[in-house]
């Protein structure tokens, strides 16, 4: 399926949902896949893509950012801490916030660089153990602790477990988005 197939399938999903046009974006992961290909869809204009490794997004991306304009790319893995410097420069997301020492490690880094990526929290929405991520039960706490470190929290990344219909089961969606100023759950 073609890049244009996709976006129309985006658009048209979008429409069907009563959501903005261009409010849903595509992240293309681009990770262990071979150059030629990633190359064919930066070529055809996409510019948003997810590694999930601080080691091989750094191996590939500074050559494909000196070719291609407005490149943003986005961490989809687990970050360890001894790798959050390195990530740092290399991701404007990083979308595996999922324990206090990350946390802190981050904001300590957003102060000594003067800016940070984007954050969002990892939930373990099914509690299952060969996951990681926050507990449910305790990702208000944990947003609310990095949003005082003046961490840039955008959001909560979740991967709930497999099920025919995707429901909202995650707590703090449903309880307090007001209380951590992210918005609420909408599945379309």
């Amino acid at each position: 399926m073609s890049l244009q197939d996709i976006t129309e399938r985006i658009r048209k999903a979008e429409a069907d949902a009563g959501r903005e046009p261009g409010s849903v974006r595509l992240v293309a992961i681009s990770k262990q896949q071979p150059a030629a290909r990633v190359e064919a869809v930066l070529e055809a204009g996409h510019r948003l893509f997810g590694e999930n490794r601080v080691q091989e997004a750094a191996g590939k991306w500074p050559g494909y950012r000196e070719r291609f304009e407005d490149v943003e790319l986005l961490l989809v893995g687990p970050l360890q801490t001894n790798k959050a410097r390195q990530a740092f420069g290399l991701f404007q997301g990083i979308h595996s916030l999922d324990r206090p020492r990350l946390a802190r490690t981050l904001a300590r880094l957003a102060q000594e660089e003067g800016h940070c990526p984007d954050l969002f929290i990892q939930v373990n929405t099914g509690e299952e153990p060969q996951k990681a991520g926050v507990l449910p039960a305790g990702a208000d706490g944990f947003v609310t602790d990095c949003i005082a470190m003046d961490l840039p929290v955008r959001g909560l990344m979740c991967i709930p477990p497999p099920m025919k219909r995707p429901v909202c089961i995650s707590p703090c969606w449903r309880r307090s988005p007001r209380a951590t100023g992210l918005p609420a759950c909408r599945w379309a």
